[in-house]
């Protein structure tokens, strides 16, 4: 082999390191870059965006509460047909069967306890008042605790989709059968569009705050290295009613839903070139 060949293959060999060499540092720098972005230098803005949004569903709960001896069955009997009064009633203000959805059934024991205190003795009961209390003991043979009875509690929760029946419902489904109203609240079904409409805001203000901090730092703004995001979907009481007999005549309460407000805060992480 002459010279100039084991020059030329020389100089090749030289090349496909420094290649080599060259593609394995780009490709561990790329790759660094790629999982490790905490390790840049990196700063975080955030913005908070709120838009305004009508409820355009209310619900509220109520209940049947049936007390009485120990004869479960009759007392489940007298419950269920309350509540099926109150359903058909609820029914009749052209609230649909999937607006209406049982949320709990309950049947609780009461129970009696015994008297098992010990009087004292006549002897100590004449002594005179010295501020010093006479003792008292409990009977070693006291029963223990006996059911007299039963309450069986069934609650109903209800989706009104028309306000304007709000204050009948709530009214008259005490006149057929609920002896308990809960709170009244009022939310959006479907937030997206407020949402999406508070997202942009808060993004924007997010990017005006980075462009402003980055002319103060006198630096540009890289890549977008992570993004988070929270959101807040608001549901609130209007009215409380609770405490009212089956033979209660209370007037419909006039209800305003109002509107409720949809804020989204975001937190942005830029790349600082």
């Amino acid at each position: 082999m002459n010279q100039n060949l084991k020059n030329l293959l020389g100089v090749i060999s030289a090349l496909a390191i420094l290649t080599l060499s060259y593609a394995a540092l780009s490709y561990v720098n790329s790759y660094g870059k790629a999982i490790q972005p905490s390790s840049f230098r990196s700063f975080s803005v955030s913005g908070e965006g709120r838009a305004n949004a009508v409820p355009d569903i209310a619900e509220f709960n109520f209940q049947v509460i049936t007390e009485g001896g120990t004869d479960i069955a009759n007392l489940q009997t007298k419950n269920t047909e309350t509540m099926n009064k109150a359903i058909d009633f609820v029914k009749t203000q052209g609230i649909s069967d999937q607006d209406i959805k049982t949320q709990s059934y309950n049947v609780s024991p009461r129970y009696q306890t015994a008297d098992c205190r010990v009087l004292p003795t006549p002897l100590l009961m004449s002594v005179p008042d010295t501020g010093v209390s006479a003792p008292v003991s409990l009977n070693k043979n006291c029963p223990p605790p006996s059911i007299v009875g039963y309450t069986i509690s069934q609650t109903v929760g209800v989706k009104i989709r028309d306000f304007q029946k709000i204050g009948g419902l709530m009214s008259g489904i005490v006149k057929n059968g609920a002896n308990e109203v809960g709170a009244l609240s009022f939310a959006v079904d479907d937030p997206t569009k407020a949402q999406d409409k508070a997202r942009d805001e808060a993004i924007a203000k997010a990017q005006a705050k980075a462009e402003a901090i980055a002319k103060a730092g006198g630096f540009k703004i890289g890549r977008l290295l992570g993004i988070q995001e929270g959101s807040q979907y608001p549901m609130y009481n209007a009215a409380v009613m609770t405490g009212f007999s089956a033979k209660s005549e209370s007037a419909a309460p006039n209800i305003q839903p109002g509107s409720q407000e949809i804020n989204v805060s975001v937190s942005l992480q830029y790349e600082i070139e």
